[in-house]
């Protein structure tokens, strides 16, 4: 069975290298449970991808960031990330409604949605697939999990998926993928 991997993936091994994410390929964390909030930062510490995680801590500040409102306004700043992971259930604008936005916007509508969440329900999984989203994953309890999850996670949406090219994104990841 052959594997998939990115140019870079394989140019990096041929030096020695494991490729990881560059700073310039950040992900938006969208949650409101500051302990959740903590676990996913240290996961991704441990994964050594501190500097590639922003966090906003609801809804309506992740409706902000992505269309660049009030004090998200700054590009450089706050880069559009490639990825987002999405809590769904926060008070005030949900999941489920910054999903539905985002899929309404022109320049968002190709942007990678991670849901990364507590619910099981398979009510919330349908839901979430209907309005667009690209994954849906249950938050594990453990720190060790989630530090799996992590890795799993880069090497699944860094190295073997592909993504669609998008006006919209401006340095966004696009691995190029062959067969070796």
């Amino acid at each position: 069975m052959r594997k998939v991997k990115s140019n870079r993936t394989r140019q990096n091994m041929e030096k020695g290298k494991r490729w990881t994410m560059s700073e310039s390929e950040m992900i938006l964390l969208v949650d409101d449970d500051e302990n959740d909030v903590l676990l996913i930062q240290r996961a991704f510490q441990k994964a050594g991808m501190r500097n590639n995680l922003k966090v906003v801590h609801n809804g309506q500040q992740a409706i902000q960031y992505l269309g660049a409102q009030g004090s998200y306004t700054d590009r450089g700043k706050f880069p559009l990330p490639f990825l987002v992971l999405l809590d769904l259930k926060m008070p005030g604008v949900d999941g489920f409604e910054v999903l539905e936005w985002m899929r309404r916007e022109p320049s968002l509508k190709s942007l990678l949605v991670v849901v990364l969440t507590s619910s099981n329900l398979q009510s919330d999984v349908d839901r979430a697939y209907e309005l667009g989203a690209n994954s849906y994953l249950v938050k594990p309890v453990e720190f060790d999990e989630m530090v799996h999850l992590v890795q799993r996670f880069e090497a699944y949406w860094t190295e073997i998926n592909r993504i669609p090219t998008s006006r919209g994104l401006p340095g966004a990841l696009q691995p190029q993928t062959t067969l070796t």
